[in-house]
């Protein structure tokens, strides 16, 4: 009988040992990928014309005709305006009469000289005679030229009746109808050429530095504008100019990008989203969802080589959709909990379930 209690109890033994073998809790890990990959950056943008002009009268009057409208296309020279002109038209009249009287009281002086300059050579006058019929004959000579002057004056104010389009573009509003007064500077209308327009944003200083790096030229010449409606723009447009200084307000500096706008879409004065593609080479990627934030730290759990699970902060360099991309605390050779670290804390071991991070980007993408 002994011996038999003692079989049941080594039994018994064995089958206590099998209860106690520890199961643990499978999480799906992951290693931070080494990744070329890209970034964008969005600035609003305020859109104008490459050319936009006001054209204002150059004399006072009158409008007599209109012959155009709002909105219309005109080309460079065409008539816009006609100013009541009549006065300057008699103005050009009285110039020219005086012009012809200067140039024959000229000639009458030269024809006084040159008997003043016979009578002189045999000494019939004196030289002081010649002096004074000289002084006369260049007198008059002056007064030619100031009376052509006034002829081109009148000319040129005459021509200023007509108001003719500065280069080809759009006329805007029309602020005065037939028959107003106007006087010299008033507002007529404004002309727009769209078939280029700029787009001007504000840049933080940090992004001013990484655009103007000679590395990124190539993403310079790709910028991409999104309009109101949110449709990008089908023309890519490049950086041309940044402003000698950064605004001490913002801490910004203002770009202007140059667009083509053959189809004349974008208008001047209308708003617009600057979207700029970095690339990024070779960098360490490990997706958000694996990571938490403690006091504005962020962290990560780390699975060591017995599995256990070791808290780590890491310093992100930047924030991309659905990813971090890391400037330290992790490599390319750690394991971290990618899903459920809300259920595991450090210390922890668990049962790792390796899933590539080829495989998240492919599901992340997906989203």
């Amino acid at each position: 009988m002994p011996i038999l209690i003692l079989v049941i109890t080594l039994f018994a033994s064995c089958g206590s040992k099998k209860q106690q073998r520890v199961v643990y809790e499978k999480f799906p890990v992951t290693t931070p990928a080494l990744k070329d990959t890209f970034y964008v950056n969005e600035y609003v943008a305020d859109i104008h014309s490459v050319r936009n002009i006001e054209v204002r009268a150059r004399i006072g009057g009158f409008i007599e005709t209109i012959h155009i409208d709002e909105g219309q296309f005109v080309k460079e020279g065409q008539l816009l305006f006609s100013i009541s002109s009549q006065e300057y038209k008699q103005e050009l009249t009285k110039a020219r009469a005086s012009l012809a009287s200067a140039v024959a009281e000229a000639k009458s002086t030269e024809v006084e000289l040159n008997s003043v300059k016979m009578l002189a050579s045999k000494n019939v006058v004196s030289k002081s005679e010649l002096d004074i019929a000289q002084a006369r004959w260049e007198a008059q000579l002056a007064k030619i030229e100031e009376a052509k002057a006034d002829e081109a004056s009148a000319e040129l104010k005459l021509s200023f009746a007509k108001v003719r389009a500065p280069f080809s573009g759009v006329v805007n509003r029309i602020s005065n109808k037939i028959g107003s007064l106007i006087e010299e500077g008033t507002l007529l209308t404004t002309l727009s050429d769209n078939h280029e327009v700029f787009a001007y944003f504000n840049v933080s200083e940090k992004e001013y530095l990484n655009l103007v790096g000679e590395r990124n030229i190539d993403q310079r010449k790709n910028i991409v504008l999104t309009l109101a409606n949110n449709k990008q723009h089908p023309y890519k447009g490049v950086i041309e100019t940044v402003e000698s200084e950064m605004d001490k307000s913002t801490g910004n500096i203002a770009f202007r990008a140059r667009f083509p706008n053959p189809d004349l879409i974008l208008k001047n004065g209308a708003t617009g989203k600057i979207t700029i593609t970095n690339p990024l080479d070779s960098v360490l990627l490990i997706p958000q969802k694996s990571t938490f934030e403690i006091q504005d730290n962020i962290y990560v759990y780390v699975v060591d080589n017995k599995n256990k699970v070791q808290i780590r902060e890491i310093k992100p360099r930047l924030r991309i959709p659905h990813f971090y991309v890391i400037e330290s605390g992790v490599t390319d050779k750690d394991r971290i909990v990618y899903e459920g670290i809300q259920r595991v804390k450090e210390g922890d071991q668990i049962d790792p379930q390796l899933i590539q991070m080829q495989n998240i980007m492919v599901q992340l993408d997906g989203l």
